[in-house]
């Protein structure tokens, strides 16, 4: 995927994996006409530290103007070109359930540089069916769509039970990237990318953190 395009570019991985906050802010900031950003705004509305933030940067050989800081145009067109955000990169969605059907009817994946080129699904009940502007395919489909469409993205919305499955059919097509949000650690050959979203381990984490600020809550309450 991009961001492992970038890291091999000599962008080390921690720092990656911030840089899509950075855009975001960044365009924000064009949308609301401003032109040039210090380093403590551009922080504040990425969330990080100012000092975090202009050693991200360093690693682009971006840096800020003394007095003028950062011009946001063209910080947020080096940030593009460094995440491979340049082109539109050709993605399928496998898996038309209720998750499948939300991420193929996401309309910010057209602005951040992605393409949904197809949707697919292993139940022939649901080939043929409509869904996002998109006629589910079959699996079967995955070689001609690497080949005409330049699928580079394989987006698996399947139970965990199908997951591994999918994964091999996008390898075997010749799919090299892929994101998974089903809760199952797959396995795929060397040089194939596979980033996971996994939405339960994230709720979970939220769960321990409100428990521990109501832990904190109660024992200011004792104190008082």
């Amino acid at each position: 995927m991009s961001t492992e395009a970038a890291s091999r570019r000599g962008v080390p991985d921690a720092t990656v994996a911030r840089l899509p906050g950075y855009l975001r802010a960044l365009t924000a900031f064009v949308d609301r006409g401003i032109t040039s950003v210090s380093s403590e705004e551009l922080a504040t509305a990425a969330g990080v530290s100012p000092a975090k933030l202009r050693k991200d940067l360093s690693h682009l050989g971006s840096y800020g103007v003394r007095g003028v800081g950062y011009d946001v145009a063209r910080l947020a067109e080096e940030i593009t070109d460094v995440l491979g955000l340049a082109r539109d990169w050709p993605v399928a969605i496998v898996g038309m359930g209720n998750l499948g059907r939300a991420l193929a009817a996401y309309r910010g994946f057209a602005t951040r540089g992605f393409k949904v080129v197809a949707v697919l699904d292993h139940d022939a009940r649901l080939v043929g069916l409509r869904t996002a502007g998109h006629t589910v395919q079959p699996m079967s489909a995955l070689p001609r769509l690497v080949a005409d469409e330049g699928l580079a993205i394989g987006v698996i919305a399947t139970p965990p039970g199908s997951a591994q499955l999918v994964a091999d059919q996008l390898v075997a097509a010749g799919v090299r990237s892929i994101l998974n949000f089903a809760p199952q650690v797959l396995s795929v050959p060397p040089g194939v990318d596979v980033r996971k979203v996994d939405l339960a381990t994230e709720l979970q984490i939220l769960a321990f953190l409100a428990q521990q600020r109501d832990l904190e809550t109660g024992a200011e309450a004792e104190v008082s």
